[in-house]
């Protein structure tokens, strides 16, 4: 029976590279690659001449088999994402998962994972964390997930983002979870590495101010104070005021506007603030 290595690469800096981790990849019957175009350039530079196997998302699946097989009749293989540590928001879960099903021996060949490092440098307090990945595209989930971190006693939440939306997500940030500490980092390890911490407003406005359109992945840590579900009631009705003092609404133009926006409030709790309004205003 053969064994499968789980090696982290690097994430920049090739000299965050283990001696151990090239000494495996030398020694494996052959490197599983989520791309081999990327991983070449490692082999390379490393002088490691090793066939490699395309790995990634779309085939993962459909080449379980046929790895089980080899690692079932002796062979080594090493599993590489393009950065980082394989599993993590990367490849591998599922052939590692089989891998134990059957017995087979995995191994980790620790070294770089962007969550770490971030977490290491970020200020915020590491005593629980939650690492919750790329940030969803489509409103509903994106929307769930700023609902889980609000609620959240977790001390730090930690979500990837690309370069393209990550001032889109920050101003969505000062909306959803206003006042949360942050801490946005990118190009970790490289020349240009940047991390820029405080409150979100002033994060916001400091990248905005100096946005650039660097490569690579944002990691995002969150500090913020949980709310308590029992307090949406008085948010909702705070919103309320406020729409009628502000522009001079009824409490019923004031919740049937709402109503029509999106909020974190279902159109019962707000109908029901309503209510408890009239009732106080009486």
């Amino acid at each position: 029976m053969g064994i499968l290595y789980v090696v982290a690469t690097p994430i920049g800096n090739l000299s965050d590279f283990s001696p151990r981790a090239i000494e495996t990849l030398k020694n494996t019957d052959y490197i599983l690659a989520e791309d081999t175009r990327q991983t070449i350039k490692l082999l390379n530079h490393f002088n490691i001449k090793k066939k490699m196997v395309a790995y990634h998302k779309f085939n993962e699946r459909e080449k379980v088999e046929r790895i089980l097989s080899d690692l079932q009749n002796g062979m080594n293989i090493s599993l590489v994402s393009d950065a980082g540590t394989p599993c993590i928001s990367d490849p591998g879960y599922i052939l590692i998962s089989e891998a134990r099903k059957n017995n087979i021996e995995v191994i980790g060949v620790p070294g770089c994972s962007a969550v770490i490092t971030a977490l290491s440098i970020g200020g915020l307090d590491t005593s629980s964390f939650t690492f919750y990945g790329f940030v969803p595209t489509d409103n509903k989930p994106k929307k769930a997930l700023f609902d889980e971190i609000k609620y959240s006693k977790v001390k730090t939440k930690v979500l990837y983002e690309s370069p393209k939306r990550i001032l889109k997500l920050l101003e969505e940030m000062k909306k959803e979870i206003p006042g949360c500490m942050v801490c946005v980092c990118s190009e970790l390890t490289k020349v240009y590495e940047r991390s820029i911490s405080g409150k979100i407003e002033n994060v916001y406005d400091n990248l905005k101010d100096n946005f650039d359109t660097l490569k690579g992945e944002y990691v995002i840590l969150i500090s913020n104070d949980p709310i308590k579900k029992e307090d949406s009631k008085i948010s909702i009705e705070a919103l309320i005021v406020d729409m009628v003092v502000k522009n001079g609404m009824s409490i019923k133009e004031a919740v049937n506007t709402i109503n029509k926006e999106k909020t974190d409030y279902s159109k019962k709790d707000i109908y029901n603030a309503g209510l408890n309004l009239k009732d106080i205003l009486k």
